[in-house]
């Protein structure tokens, strides 16, 4: 496994005995979109493909597995060791306007196959035959704490309603929305949590949000709680987990993770959010960006504990069996089989 820096995954790896190489590799990153940027990512990329190409044929490697689509030199590598790629798909490529034809041939020439974690990033490539869907699996199984301890830590009261976002910090993961929501009258009584942090460098997003709040006289229900790996309080605490992405999200980890805590989930109706909640079934579904739908819908729900409980065990039970690391697994595995 090559990453380009150490962090949990590497200590994961390592612990797991898998051989770990750490080194830096070339990222297309929103910089690159220049001459000089292009020129920059170019060489980069060459540089890695020659280090990778050389790992490739020493280890006597069969694949090469890169996971994600925005790494050039894993593909490269794969050409010049003469072994098959296999390119993950994660993103969403609308916002690359008049790049994406080009890149998306880019994609299709380099890659043997396109593992896609939604049918949503699937259908960015059309009938093409290379493009696969496969569907991110559970890390593991999510719980929640008891709901008046959760409370108690995180400083929200007993007696008013709580709406969650859980999530990195940015300019499209909605937390903006839950904020407008919240200054809905349907959730004048309603207190806010949002987890998660910017990337680091992009700390005026949560500048932004923060700001947002006072301008919409939210910010006394508004809780900030920042990345937390005891996530199973945030759940506890929250009556509604909401997944407001305003740009199509290709499968949220959170949106997922929460519906097998047995949250009561809404999000937005576009990505791979509609793959994995089924509206009125598993978690109910609204109009991306919408702050007036979404409150509404969650002063329903907030009306309706029965409700609220009905879709939480459902989406628990559906997405525990359709997002099983087993199933994953296999379908990763059938793939290396094919290849």
């Amino acid at each position: 496994m090559v990453l380009p820096d150490r962090g949990p995954l590497a200590n994961d790896l390592h612990a797991a005995g898998i051989e770990l190489i750490i080194r830096p590799l070339s990222v297309i990153r929103r910089e690159h979109a220049s001459a000089s940027g292009l020129a920059r990512l170019t060489t980069a990329a060459a540089r890695d493909a020659a280090a990778l190409a050389r790992l490739i044929r020493a280890r006597d490697i069969a694949l090469v597995h890169s996971n994600t689509s925005v790494i050039p030199g894993a593909a490269a590598a794969a050409a010049l060791a003469r072994v098959p790629h296999i390119c993950h798909i994660r993103e969403d490529y609308s916002r690359f306007g008049k790049v994406w034809p080009i890149y998306r041939q880019y994609l299709l020439r380099s890659a043997a196959a396109l593992s896609c974690v939604s049918r949503a990033t699937a259908r960015q490539f059309g009938s093409d035959a290379k493009a696969t869907v496969v569907h991110d699996g559970l890390a593991g199984r999510a719980t929640r704490m008891e709901a008046s301890a959760a409370r108690q830590q995180l400083g929200v009261p007993e007696n008013q309603p709580a709406i969650a976002v859980v999530g990195r910090i940015s300019d499209w993961k909605g937390q903006d929305v839950l904020i407008r929501a919240l200054a809905q009258p349907e959730l004048s009584n309603a207190i806010g949590i949002i987890a998660g942090e910017a990337w680091p460098g992009a700390e005026d997003r949560l500048a932004r949000v923060q700001e947002l709040a006072r301008v919409c006289a939210v910010s006394d229900r508004v809780r900030f709680v920042g990345f937390r790996d005891d996530v199973s309080i945030v759940y506890g605490a929250a009556d509604l987990v909401a997944v407001p992405s305003t740009a199509p999200d290709p499968l949220p980890g959170a949106a997922i993770e929460a519906a097998s805590a047995g949250c009561a989930v809404i999000a937005s109706a576009h990505g791979g959010l509609p793959e994995i909640i089924r509206d009125g079934e598993t978690g109910r579904l609204v109009a991306p960006g919408d702050a007036a739908a979404l409150a509404r819908v969650a002063r329903q729900l907030l009306d309706d504990p029965r409700e609220r409980e009905r879709l939480g065990a459902a989406a628990a039970a559906d997405v525990r069996v359709r997002f099983a690391p087993e199933r994953l697994l296999d379908q990763v595995q059938a793939l290396y089989d094919e290849l």
